[in-house]
């Protein structure tokens, strides 16, 4: 189990052992999601992972116009907020 503090402005620091094994490194992203049983999870959103996501499904990211994290950002604002950036 690891512990991380929230500062004042929301920020916290992501334990190195979480760091190694979710393979983060300086500039990566991470992504937070909450599964149906409330559960939240984290993962690593780089690029790479963005494109095995896209390998894994063989084409559909191309389909619905899901070429990088900015288009992975505007699909799910538009899911959240029902709305097009």
């Amino acid at each position: 189990m690891n512990l991380a503090k929230i500062s004042s402005n929301g920020q916290i620091t992501v334990p190195a052992e979480i760091r190694r094994l979710l393979g983060l490194k300086s500039g990566d992203k991470i992504l937070f999601y909450q599964k149906p049983d409330g559960e939240v999870v984290i993962n690593n959103a780089s690029d790479k992972a963005i494109y095995k996501a896209q390998k894994a499904f063989e084409g559909i990211a191309e389909q619905m116009g899901v070429y990088n994290e900015d288009d992975v950002q505007s699909l799910v604002d538009e899911v959240r907020y029902g709305k097009e950036k």
